[in-house]
């Protein structure tokens, strides 16, 4: 299980992170749902450094090539490891589509003590190697009528551009709204994407949050998960995906299902943290 990774308890049911729990008694587990997974699916690439580009002062947008006739099979959504040379894994979510496999894009965000944002991003130049393992997670858009709806802060933009761009190359017809939420307006560092996908697809609209507006910002403002209760009076008939820090997702998991009802098994997530943090977000 990815740290950063929460599964969305059943209504009522105790709720833990297997990850970051330890019985001390004896216990019975129910999964939720089981799947047939392909071991063979996951592959380790050495990838090469195409270009690495700043897209905000804290945000590095790193392009990865992988060698000629190599590609890597994954779902919108999912992540990748990056595997440094005494075995210690980062992970960053993939912001290209699965129809580009012969490479991958990650929306690096740059952390104070950061191992890969400090140390390893800096020295990255083309033609730099990393090594990957390819791909992980559980975070992809399900197959439902339901309309979506998708909570982004910070480069949790990333999972859910792939997501999008994915869904719009294959006509999905579902209503899908994009809230995103930042401090200011330069942290929506790609905000002139999603505001095209908002001209270009009638079934898509596009709303940024900030939570320290700049002078003269006439949009929304807040906390970006409270921008959703505000213009949704109920989420039952709705699926949400939410990515981002573990105080977003935390928030929006509760309050959506007790406060706007929704319900626990239409709440997908993918939570980032870092790995000073003990707690999984």
């Amino acid at each position: 299980m990815r740290s950063g990774e929460i599964e969305t308890p059943y209504p009522g049911d105790l709720y833990v992170l297997f990850c970051q729990a330890r019985p001390k008694t004896d216990l019975e587990i129910v999964p939720r749902e089981i799947r047939r997974t392909d071991p063979a699916a996951k592959s380790t690439i050495d990838a090469k450094v195409l270009r690495v580009t700043e897209a905000a002062a804290d945000v590095r947008i790193v392009q990865l090539r992988f060698p000629a006739g190599v590609r890597a099979k994954f779902k919108a959504g999912q992540y990748l490891d990056v595997i440094l040379p005494d075995g210690a894994r980062r992970s960053f979510s993939m912001a290209n589509a699965p129809q580009q496999s012969d490479l991958a894009v990650l929306h690096v965000r740059v952390i104070s003590g950061g191992r890969f944002s400090q140390e390893v991003l800096p020295g990255l130049a083309p033609g730099s190697l990393l090594r990957l393992e390819i791909p992980a997670g559980d975070f992809w858009l399900r197959d439902s009528p339901k309309p979506a709806v998708f909570v982004a802060s910070g480069t949790g933009f990333a999972p859910i551009k792939s997501i999008l761009e994915d869904a719009f190359r294959k006509k999905d017809a579902r209503e899908m709204v994009l809230y995103w939420g930042a401090r200011r307006q330069k942290d929506l560092y790609l905000a002139d994407l999603p505001a095209k996908w908002a001209g270009l697809y009638a079934n898509f609209r596009f709303v940024p949050v900030l939570s320290e507006p700049d002078a003269g910002w006439t949009g929304r403002t807040g906390f970006v998960h409270r921008a959703v209760m505000d213009d949704f009076s109920s989420l039952a008939e709705r699926q949400v995906y939410a990515c981002g820090v573990t105080a977003m997702v935390d928030a929006a998991r509760h309050e959506f299902t007790t406060g706007r009802g929704l319900p626990a098994d239409d709440f997908f997530c993918d939570a980032f943290v870092t790995p000073a943090d003990p707690k999984p977000t």
